[in-house]
């Protein structure tokens, strides 16, 4: 039986669901309830999606309504046929796991392959995560993971060369955007790296969100070879290509979950890595009270656990703990944090100096890891590039070569926010700072975001400035306002003697 489908309008995210009577002929004839999982067939090709039963008054009997994403992806032409989906075998293993029976490879690879296919709804991946989260993967299974996530999408391989490098930071400090200047060293170097960064998870901004407001970033996988050819290096958004698809699903229903599993974590790190061909990876844990990784304990398992699963998969990896005791930098949010990028690449004399200090540490760890060298040496290195103005020149030459560089904007609206009292800066909260960025519009609204104007061990009096909030509305610019005001502790200060 087929039925007419159209679009809904409806914003599912990225989850497929359609939407029928619950009179029409097809629900009856196949016995179909809400929330059933549904094979939806236009002739060309098919995919699984989730049910909703809809009043009569919203569609006719012989339509079948698809959620935004839906309709964009399958692009019926016509009628489509609806049936119910197979039984998806591989959650037996879920269910096991939930049991506390261990993944086997088998397991893994079947899961995962199952997700990529879309049979999972996302109640049945909250399931998997869930029974993966707490600790619960053991080693051997982050590794199968690992190898399933990057073996059911596309790969980038580098004819020719040896070494590809890349790196990432775990996440957790607002305004951390040392990825730019890090690639611009080491490429100038001579080092390999076709970087590829995500969006803001749950952040005000990530890596792509930066690099958008400075140049093309949405490159498919040959424009990605070009701009390495041309410029041994580029900073591309992950997600317009295929490279570990199933990760961005995962994480999806991850932030609903609001879950950040460790196992999970490394694998969707080291997948991507794998993805792109990479085989020399950097990793930076940043560690701080207020950080994603809280304390030194937490941290070195994360540290142990990255260098097993890179060994058993055959990769160089370098990890960096360092300090998450405090933002880094001044911006925070995509335009902001490009424009403290911008200003240590160039050398000014007003570039926020920790964001410049630990973009030349990782930048000389990712130099030891190439030659196995000194870290002092690399370090002397890494400066000498920097500050001699090889690392700008090499950051235009890859932006020139992913379509062009431009300037950040900026936003039309900016307030200032003063201290209530006098006394000592002694503690920063990286997840209020971060939750007031996003309530100005970051990530959402590129220029948005704001400037942290103090750090730790600063003296301030009462009237001096401590944070400058950027909006693109003036509604943004009053949640944001309102919640500091509410929050004023998210920047502690020490009362004076």
């Amino acid at each position: 039986m087929k039925l007419k489908a159209v679009r809904m309008g409806i914003d599912t995210h990225q989850e497929y669901v359609v939407y029928l009577r619950a009179d029409s002929a097809v629900s009856r004839a196949e016995g179909l309830d809400a929330s059933a999982r549904v094979m939806i067939a236009d002739g060309k090709r098919h995919v699984i999606a989730t049910l909703n039963v809809v009043d009569p008054g919203i569609l006719s009997a012989d339509h079948i309504g698809f959620s935004n994403v839906l309709w964009d992806d399958l692009d019926p032409v016509d009628s489509v046929t609806v049936t119910h989906a197979p039984v998806v075998e591989s959650m037996s293993a879920v269910r096991g796991k939930i049991y506390n029976r261990d993944f086997t490879a088998g397991d893994i690879e079947a899961v995962i392959g199952d997700i990529a296919r879309g049979y999972y709804s996302d109640l049945q991946i909250a399931a998997f995560l869930t029974a993966s989260a707490g600790g619960r993967l053991n080693r051997d299974e982050v590794g199968y993971l690992t190898r399933a996530m990057v073996e059911v999408g596309d790969t980038l391989d580098w004819p020719g060369i040896d070494c590809i490098y890349d790196k990432h930071c775990v996440g957790g400090l607002p305004g951390n955007r040392t990825t730019p200047i890090v690639v611009a060293i080491a490429s100038a170097a001579g080092l390999v790296m076709p970087k590829t960064s995500s969006r803001a998870i749950t952040s005000p901004a990530g890596t792509a969100d930066t690099m958008e407001t400075l140049t093309q970033v949405e490159l498919d996988i040959d424009r990605i070879r070009l701009a390495v050819e041309n410029a041994g290096a580029c900073m591309a958004w992950g997600g317009g290509i295929k490279l570990s698809p199933v990760d961005d699903v995962l994480i999806r229903v991850e932030r609903s979950l609001d879950l950040d599993s460790k196992g999970q974590m490394v694998a969707s790190v080291l997948s991507k890595k794998m993805a792109a061909g990479a085989n020399h990876v950097l990793i930076d844990i940043p560690v701080g009270p207020t950080a994603k990784v809280r304390d030194l304990d937490t941290a070195r398992g994360l540290h142990e656990l990255f260098n097993y699963v890179a060994d058993v998969l055959g990769l160089s990896v370098s990890v960096v703990l360092t300090d998450g005791g405090q933002p880094i930098g001044r911006g925070i949010g995509p335009a902001l944090e490009a424009r403290d990028v911008l200003a240590v690449l160039r050398n000014d004399e007003n570039a926020p100096a920790d964001l410049r200090d630990k973009a030349l540490e990782l930048g000389a760890h990712m130099l030891a890891l190439s030659d196995a060298g000194h870290y002092d040496q690399a370090w002397c290195r890494a400066h000498e590039i920097l500050s001699s103005g090889r690392a700008w020149h090499q950051f235009q030459r890859i932006c020139e070569a992913q379509g062009g560089q431009r300037e950040p904007g900026r936003a039309p609206w900016v307030h200032e926010l003063d201290a209530h009292q006098s006394g000592r800066v002694d503690a920063i909260d990286n997840r209020r700072i971060a939750r007031l960025a996003k309530l100005a519009g970051a990530p959402r609204a590129p220029t948005a975001g704001l400037e942290l104007l103090v750090t730790i061990g600063d003296k301030v009096a009462v009237g001096d400035p401590l944070v400058r909030i950027h909006a693109e509305s003036q509604g943004e610019l009053d949640y944001a306002m309102v919640y500091y005001l509410n929050n004023r502790d998210m920047i502690h200060l020490e009362r004076s003697p």
